[in-house]
């Protein structure tokens, strides 16, 4: 794929490598020109300095061509017009936009184009780490409004059916692991101790869960 980033400070940079590294192609556009020292000394990719809301900088990085592009900025205005015009104007067929005041993630949606917000999504997930240590999260949607976590069912939950235990629609079963086989579950499974359950939440969904795992632990 042909891949072109906006912005080359910390985020850009690195994700400009990882994408090397995977053997795709890549132009990396930014306005100043010491912000391409970032880049990791193997990365092989284009560099173009320049505005990124300037056309002919689009052009000259090769938009028209583009497979993807991820404006990563640290300016939410810029990368949300970036985002745009390689979207419609350009017809880019993946764009996605970096969101880095989360209060401006509103204007972000308007245009409707995929958004990272990584301050949101970093900010919860260290909620979780600090106040969900016996979930572990093994995957993440969109910027953490959903996420698949793992949980290594405990003695209190032995004989217990999943409709007893996951607190309704904002937490549901995804997969139930036992002796090395894995199924899809659902409310009227029972699970044993020691089963390893995967299951899906928002975060609303893990804080109900939490207030049944207390009593259930002290059983």
């Amino acid at each position: 794929m042909y891949i072109i980033i906006v912005g080359c400070g910390r985020v850009g940079s690195e994700l400009a490598f990882r994408l090397f590294q995977k053997g795709h192609q890549l132009a990396v556009i930014d306005h100043i020109a010491a912000s391409f020292e970032n880049l990791h000394h193997d990365f092989r990719g284009r560099t173009v300095e320049g505005e990124a809301l300037n056309q002919d900088v689009l052009l000259r990085a090769g938009i028209k061509q583009a497979d993807g592009l991820a404006v990563v900025t640290n300016s939410d205005t810029l990368n949300a017009v970036v985002g745009h015009i390689g979207k419609v104007a350009f017809q880019v067929p993946n764009v996605i936009v970096r969101n880095y005041d989360p209060h401006l993630r509103p204007m972000h949606e308007i245009f409707g184009v995929q958004i990272v917000s990584s301050s949101s999504w970093g900010a919860q997930r260290m909620e979780e780490l600090i106040s969900q240590a016996d979930l572990r999260t093994v995957f993440s949607a969109g910027n953490g409004e959903v996420e698949i976590y793992e949980y290594i069912v405990p003695p209190s939950w032995d004989g217990r059916r999943l409709d007893d235990i996951l607190p309704g629609l904002e937490c549901v079963p995804v997969a139930l692991t036992r002796a090395g086989h894995s199924h899809l579950p659902n409310g009227a499974t029972i699970v044993e101790k020691g089963d390893i359950l995967h299951f899906s939440a928002t975060l609303d969904g893990i804080r109900a869960l939490r207030q049944k795992i207390i009593p259930f632990q002290e059983n």
